[in-house]
């Protein structure tokens, strides 16, 4: 199965602040908030939503392409990319812009407080999907992940034109995105993922119902942190799924990327609903775990012990046959 990812591809420079944000708001004063945070960790890792994604998937032994803007300093990320099973010979590389920037500071209560310097990603906007189908021959799924908002809206676009399969993923973005905007990345995708408040602020923009929204995708997944996930679907009993035992909180960011590249794996396996989002939590288990979001390591056997502990020897065994030649 050939799924295609679009999206950022970015590095990241994740920060730890010894404190809670909340403490530092004063009320009737945010209309002036000026604040500076004095960070004891300063970690610099590879990063990007399609980055991320195509690296789990490739851990998994899905073979994803990686379709996005870098500058001339991708060269050594590439060669990460390559290394661990992704196709990295549809990226475009800007002559003028170097690669995006993730700058994000987490705070005791693992809040968040991030910015996002695009570069070269505003470059996106240029890519056309032909010559990527044209390369590989077809095109089974495209993740519409955030990225330029124009290159979100034309690689949705293109999806429909030229009856593409697409996964619609517009997470961070919703923020900067209208409700126009939004109703056009989402209209006729075969999946949609959200978290939990993003799928209170998609219905609240578009001005849509959850139930006016399933009957304009095929399945809409809903990330919910500690509490799983839920698959969502027109007609059909949702689907929940509990997150598996944690063993510790080292950092959250990439955990809903992991989550995609499992439950994408599941779809390229021909997994249900249910096994999928299994596969999805798991994977945003090994993240949650790790300090950086392409830095974890997976083992296949300890992966299906897990899996096993969580979900049963049942499910494991609709795994293994795939799990066989990872490491």
């Amino acid at each position: 199965m050939n799924i295609v990812l679009t999206g950022s591809i970015a590095t990241d420079y994740l920060m730890v602040f010894p404190g809670r944000f909340r403490e530092q708001l004063v009320d009737g004063e945010l209309d002036r908030l000026s604040l500076s945070f004095l960070v004891d960790e300063l970690n610099i890792h590879r990063g990007g939503v399609a980055a991320n994604i195509a690296f789990g998937l490739g851990r998994l032994g899905v073979t994803p392409t990686l379709v996005g803007a870098v500058g001339d300093d991708f060269a050594d990320y590439g060669d990460w990319l390559d290394r661990h099973g992704v196709d990295t010979g549809s990226v475009h590389t800007s002559q003028l812009r170097h690669t995006a920037r993730f700058l994000c500071t987490t705070d005791t209560d693992n809040n968040q407080i991030a910015s996002f310097y695009p570069g070269a990603m505003t470059e996106a906007r240029d890519i056309e999907l032909r010559p990527v189908e044209q390369r590989l021959g077809t095109l089974d799924l495209v993740v519409v992940s955030p990225n330029d908002p124009e290159a979100m809206l034309r690689h949705t676009q293109e999806c429909r034109q030229r009856g593409y399969p697409f996964m619609a993923d517009p997470s961070q973005q919703l923020a900067r995105l209208d409700g126009e905007q939004i109703r056009t990345l989402v209209d006729g995708a075969s999946y949609l993922v959200t978290n939990d408040y993003e799928r209170s602020l998609l219905a609240q923009k578009t001005d849509w119902s959850g139930e006016e929204i399933l009957d304009r995708v095929g399945t809409w997944i809903t990330t919910r942190g500690a509490d799983g996930a839920t698959v969502h679907r027109r007609g059909e009993p949702d689907v929940a799924v509990k997150v598996p035992r944690v063993q510790q909180i080292a950092d959250p960011t990439g955990v809903g990327d992991a989550f995609r590249s499992g439950y994408l794996a599941g779809v390229a396996w021909g997994l249900e609903a249910e096994r999928s989002a299994q596969l999805g939590c798991m994977m945003a288990t090994l993240v949650i775990e790790t300090v950086g979001t392409q830095e974890y390591r997976f083992d296949a056997a300890t992966f299906l012990e897990r899996f096993t502990e969580a979900y049963g020897g049942d499910a494991a065994s609709e795994l293994r046959p795939e799990l066989g030649g990872t490491s």
